[in-house]
């Protein structure tokens, strides 16, 4: 299990990371979200121990990381880096061996993985040869073949289309599924939420949320009303007691209650009209809770 205990960082008179504790274990996915600048890159090198921490430590399994423990570790660094003129097979191969897997076995896994991301592309063409998106996959492949205990994502969806998004995810199950700790950051909120058992939040340096992702959303109540058709025009709606705010979105309509206890009321007054084809009342999304965490109007 890797475990983080009061890690603190300083640049000068800027604290980076404050006390920043938290678990991650053993099949379990972590999204550590936070605005640019908010500390999270400087986590991540503080537990690939390519920064110390001022105060606190990085253990797994219950002891301080080790060199040898970066056998074990993958890590996708948000700055991509590939030798542009080795061969695919090479370049993953490569980097394979760098984490203790033996030649053949990299290359007996090597096919597997290329049509698991769905390459465009032969393992002997050159890596520059392919398109920008398939070397985003080939770095990918290399950060996950020697299957590491420990994976390490930094904005690994950034750039990546919605399908090949969704190849990234299924790997990152596969290797949950294997036993890997796991610990990624995201700005987009619907990754954090489709794949994370739990998140961390950094405001400059500071932890403001921790927890499952559900109990988190729960903890702001349900004030979000969605309808769609409802036999109410939007004034009647904007008019009932605890209704901050109507929106349309798309053919439906959000309502952004004051209280969560507003929706009974809503409710009956609308299915007493007629019928409703939706009628969803929900905590707020994720990335609504993360604008109001990173204080941002809305």
């Amino acid at each position: 299990m890797l475990a983080l205990n009061g890690l603190t960082k300083t640049f000068g008179a800027q604290t980076a990371v404050k006390e920043l504790s938290f678990n991650v274990a053993p099949g379990e996915i972590m999204g550590l979200i936070g605005q640019n600048g908010a500390g999270k890159t400087t986590t991540f090198r503080m537990i690939l121990n390519f920064l110390h921490p001022d105060q606190g430590a990085v253990l797994w399994d219950g002891r301080p990381m080790a060199a040898q423990d970066r056998a074990f570790i993958g890590y996708l660094p948000e700055e991509r880096g590939l030798y542009p003129k080795m061969r695919v097979a090479d370049q993953i191969v490569f980097f394979a061996e760098l984490h203790g897997l033996k030649r053949a076995d990299a290359l007996s896994r090597l096919d597997e993985w290329l049509d698991r991301f769905q390459v465009k592309g032969k393992p002997s063409d050159k890596v520059k040869d392919l398109s920008k998106g398939n070397q985003q996959k080939v770095q990918l492949i290399a950060t996950l073949i020697h299957m590491p205990k420990l994976l390490i994502l930094d904005e690994p969806f950034s750039g990546l289309d919605p399908v090949n998004a969704g190849l990234l995810e299924d790997g990152i199950r596969l290797l949950k599924a294997n036993g890997s700790a796991i610990i990624f950051s995201s700005h987009d909120m619907s990754n954090v939420e489709e794949i994370s058992d739990h998140l961390v939040m950094l405001r400059n340096g500071e932890t403001v949320l921790n927890g499952r992702v559900s109990e988190i959303r729960q903890q702001f109540g349900r004030t979000r009303l969605y309808l769609e058709d409802p036999p109410l025009s939007r004034d009647e709606l904007a008019g009932f007691a605890g209704v901050e705010k109507v929106e349309m979105q798309g053919s439906r309509y959000k309502l952004t209650l004051s209280d969560p206890a507003a929706g009974k009321a809503l409710f009956s007054a609308v299915t007493a009209r007629g019928y409703v084809t939706e009628f969803s009342q929900q905590p707020p999304t994720l990335d609504e809770i993360f604008r109001m965490k990173a204080g941002v109007v809305q």
